[in-house]
């Protein structure tokens, strides 16, 4: 660009196309080269902030030397969330399909908050959600029909549908006061499992009910499934003390474990409470798309008031994509619904389309539903069964290799494919053998804490992982011993 031009340093059509060949080869490379190089990120705090510069460029730069960049400067610092041997936390799949998609929806650009700003944002993702409500077999009453109350809705990850969630809950259990007035005199109470995830306290904090509304209810020692019991003698206690049971929150796969709540007797637990019911199936959830996991996973699930799951952990969408589905939307929209004049015209105003900037806190939305859509598309039903199959079978011998070797033991049942084991001698080995795993560069796993002892997690779900990724970890586990 010529000096002092008032020009703009946009690329030419033949430019952008040139550089968006280069980035999705850098992207193929990057893949290609994942089995060679270390899990875990090799760098200590601060490394990567001063191999940068400390001001901008006063002047453009080709495309070209921010590629080089990631490969001198990015990569080294990156824990590879792709690499076909990440076993830690849950996997955050993304995939070919999921890629072009979003790529595809950054191109478009679209801001999606209501249906008048592009109408193929909006019904493409009605369309795209109630897909995949039938694939994992939801209860209808969650789908977006022509005459149904309920529907869904991609939020950006669970920890915003439940904060939704609770919003909802509370504007039905206040009769629409908590909107107006706020949270009031009434001591709304908040109930989950002591394995619920960390969402759930935040969401109450958010909410202006404070952390110390949230019950955490005691589980099985051993299946750390929410223990019903002693929630119905919670319930009876607050009530009694003059609290209101607000949100209930059932855990259909623990990010500790992997336990899986008993949907149906929370349900019967809580009825002629005001609570509402709502599901975290976060990991879980996509594996419904299996019928052979689907009365596990669904088992009560038509009493709740709402579920989320996320097909960017497990089921080949780019981050971030996760799904709320609800009973009645009508609690959404009433609760979250604020129409400014410069959001007014005539399509909203008309009742006939869904302005999906109602249904979460943000106004602003991106066209998230491309990306699953291209995962639906190009994967299809089967090729999804498949992928969700090879992480169980691959899990299961996981648990073969644990149960035959003397110095491991499981903590829990194997949940889907997600494993639980310590070893023997107890904390100090069992800790110290995955910290060498994971500084061997080899795999990488997280760890958590049941019934007060350590254990390792190995959570697989990565669409590049073969059974020979689990023996190579499991050798580079016992050499580590």
């Amino acid at each position: 660009m010529p000096p002092n031009s008032d020009t703009p340093a946009h690329m030419s059509p033949e430019e952008f196309r040139r550089q968006g060949h280069a980035a999705i080869d850098w992207i193929a490379d990057y893949w290609a080269g994942l089995d060679d190089v270390p899990v875990l990120a090799q760098v200590a705090p601060g490394d990567v902030r001063r191999s940068l510069p400390t001001a901008p460029p006063e002047a453009g730069e080709p495309f070209d030397a921010l590629l080089a960049d990631l490969d001198e400067l990015v990569v080294p610092g990156l824990t590879h969330w792709q690499h076909p041997r990440f076993f830690a936390y849950f996997p955050a799949n993304s995939s070919p399909a999921a890629i072009l998609g979003d790529l595809i929806s950054s191109g478009i650009g679209a801001q999606g908050m209501i249906w008048a700003t592009s109408p193929a944002v909006t019904e493409v993702e009605q369309v795209v959600v109630d897909w995949l409500a039938q694939a994992l077999g939801l209860p209808e009453q969650f789908r977006l029909t022509d005459h149904g109350l309920g529907g869904g809705v991609i939020q950006d990850t669970a920890s915003t549908a439940t904060f939704t969630a609770l919003l909802a809950a509370l504007h039905r259990a206040s009769g629409g006061s908590a909107r107006d007035t706020g949270v009031g005199a009434t001591k709304w109470a908040v109930y989950g499992s002591s394995q619920a995830h960390s969402s759930l306290v935040k969401a109450a904090m958010m909410a202006g009910l404070g952390s110390e509304c949230v019950r955490a209810i005691e589980v099985d020692p051993a299946t750390q499934a929410m223990d019903v019991r002693a929630l119905e003698l919670r319930l009876a206690d607050d009530i009694d003390d003059g609290w209101t049971p607000v949100f209930v929150q059932a855990a259909v796969g623990t990010t500790s474990t992997g336990a899986i709540d008993d949907v149906q007797a929370i349900a019967e637990a809580i009825d002629g409470t005001s609570a509402w019911l709502h599901v975290d199936a976060a990991w879980a959830g996509v594996a419904a798309v299996c019928p052979e996991h689907r009365d596990r996973i669904l088992a009560g699930v038509h009493l709740a008031h709402s579920i989320v799951t996320n097909p960017h952990k497990w089921m080949l969408t780019t981050f971030d994509c996760s799904v709320l589905w609800v009973q009645q939307r009508a609690h959404l929209t009433e609760a979250l619904s604020i129409t400014p004049e410069y959001l007014r015209n005539a399509a909203s105003e008309s009742g006939a389309v869904v302005d999906y900037r109602d249904w979460h806190p943000q106004l602003g939305r991106r066209f998230r539903a491309m990306k699953l859509w291209a995962v639906l598309r190009t994967y299809g039903l089967e090729g999804l069964r498949a992928h969700i199959r090879s992480g169980v079978d691959l899990a299961a011998y996981v648990e073969e290799l644990v149960a035959d070797d003397e110095r491991f033991e499981l903590v829990t049942p194997r949940s889907l494919s997600l494993v639980v084991f310590r070893h023997v001698g107890g904390d100090e080995p069992t800790l110290a053998a995955m910290h060498a795993l994971n500084a061997s560069g080899v795999a990488y796993l997280s760890h958590t804490v049941v019934e007060g002892r350590a254990a390792m997690r190995v959570a697989v779900g990565s669409w590049r992982t073969t059974r020979a990724d689990i023996d190579r970890t499991w050798a580079e586990l016992q050499r580590v011993l």
